[in-house]
């Protein structure tokens, strides 16, 4: 691994600890005065606070602490210290916040949107910064190491789920639940905001015996590169030239026309691309 200059060291840990006050406040002054959950260990913590009194902040440290102490040597020295200090500011964060006593809204609604984005948008930083808050992610990491092939948004979407019918069933909250819901869902969307942008890019597989005009008129009008696929159509056995291209997502409707134009029996598949690098899109070296 190359060695990282002091300045990319310096923003590493900013994006954290802005991203961590982001989250802080988003659950601390939205989901919490509504008795809105969130899923993970914050949620566990979030369900012990009720029973217990204890401090959400500290309850999240307590539950961490042999989960870091678990994968420290698992997954590497820079990945689980960056980790640690996003978990740690957080958790302070979350009751320091709590000590102001101040609520944002009483509305379950406004609750669960302002906070689900505002803690999309915190770990969304933490995220581009290459490290977690910890939690179940450290888990989610192990057990795909184990299980390769099990879908690492799908194991996260079962044990937050899992913490929320915990609550729900305990505490007789089930409206909060359901709102709970759509601020997870709303966090995850502004999650995909930071890390991938506004502009998400697509990938347009096109299937025309006019390939050649209309590979033609998209690098001459649109200015995009195409790759040609070679195919053959399993009922003819004839041969076909695919062709292929990533384009901006406004640029679709100008993709539709000159295929409309050119071969109207054309076949148009578009596909979502999150991290496109190369010419016209993000720089390979970027973060």
């Amino acid at each position: 691994m190359p060695k990282r200059s002091p300045a990319e060291i310096l923003k590493e840990y900013l994006l954290i600890a802005i991203g961590a006050a982001a989250y802080a406040a988003g659950f601390q002054f939205f989901f919490y005065p509504n008795d809105i959950i969130t899923g993970g260990v914050t949620g566990i913590a979030m369900i012990i606070n009720y029973i217990l009194g204890l401090p959400v902040g500290v309850l999240i440290i307590c539950i961490n602490l042999p989960l870091f102490l678990f994968g420290w040597r698992k997954f590497g020295f820079r990945f689980m210290l960056g980790s640690f200090v996003g978990m740690a500011l957080s958790s302070v964060l979350v009751d320091l916040m709590a000590a102001t006593g101040f609520s944002a809204t009483d509305s379950l609604l406004l609750g669960c949107v302002y906070g689900g984005l505002l803690m999309g948008f915190g770990l969304g930083l933490i995220y581009r910064a290459g490290v977690t808050t910890g939690g179940v992610d450290i888990l989610v990491k192990f057990v795909r190491r184990k299980r390769p092939h099990l879908n690492f948004g799908s194991i996260m979407l079962v044990m937050d789920v899992t913490v929320i019918l915990a609550f729900a069933l305990i505490f007789d909250k089930f409206e909060s639940a359901m709102y709970a819901i759509i601020g997870m869902f709303l966090c995850a969307r502004a999650i995909d905001t930071v890390l991938y942008g506004m502009n998400t890019s697509k990938v347009c597989y096109i299937i025309s015996d006019e390939h050649t005009r209309i590979k033609d008129a998209i690098t001459s009008e649109l200015d995009r590169g195409v790759t040609f696929l070679h195919g053959e159509g399993a009922y003819t056995g004839q041969p076909k030239r695919v062709i292929l291209c990533v384009i901006k997502q406004q640029q679709i409707a100008e993709v539709r026309r000159i295929i409309r134009t050119m071969d109207p029996a054309a076949f148009l598949i578009v596909t979502d691309a999150r991290d496109v690098f190369g010419d016209g899109f993000a720089d390979i070296d970027s973060d």
